[in-house]
């Protein structure tokens, strides 16, 4: 199982205490995949947050390659948040290891604790708006 503390080096669980992360562990689940598997297919439903541990990911829209995510990013959250099928189709790299949290548990977790939830989204929030920047300056350095 993963230490709440080595989670709190991780983006999505910043500013969470030890003790909030412990309360979250229960309602996340642990996985793996080998190179080459398919964690999450463009076009079909998702209701998990995956958060890579350890590992990468290629991200492909089509054929094309859009990015790749490596320890400490996480996927899953535009499906979550908007509820529409996934954008992207995700493909271990090397041997991934993730954990997941579904949106069922997000709505746990805001019933429970507001301020663990609150914490969570802004994180995304955060996340998210970095990734904007990120393509913004791509599609700029290709213009």
């Amino acid at each position: 199982m993963v230490e709440p503390s080595a989670l709190q080096k991780y983006s999505l669980f910043g500013g969470l205490m030890e003790d909030q992360i412990v309360r979250l562990l229960p309602l996340m689940e642990q996985e793996r995949y080998q190179p080459g598997d398919i964690i999450m297919t463009e076009g079909e439903l998702n209701d998990r947050i995956h958060f890579i541990l350890s590992g990468r990911v290629d991200v492909y829209k089509g054929d094309v390659n859009l990015t790749e995510f490596k320890e400490g990013d996480f996927f899953g959250e535009m499906e979550v948040l908007d509820v529409m099928p996934t954008a992207a189709t995700i493909k271990a790299l090397c041997p991934v290891e993730l954990m997941s949290i579904s949106n069922r548990s997000l709505r746990e977790i805001y019933k429970t604790d507001a301020k663990i939830f609150s914490m969570i989204i802004m994180n995304l929030a955060r996340d998210l708006s970095r990734r904007l920047r990120r393509m913004d300056d791509r599609v700029l350095d290709h213009s």
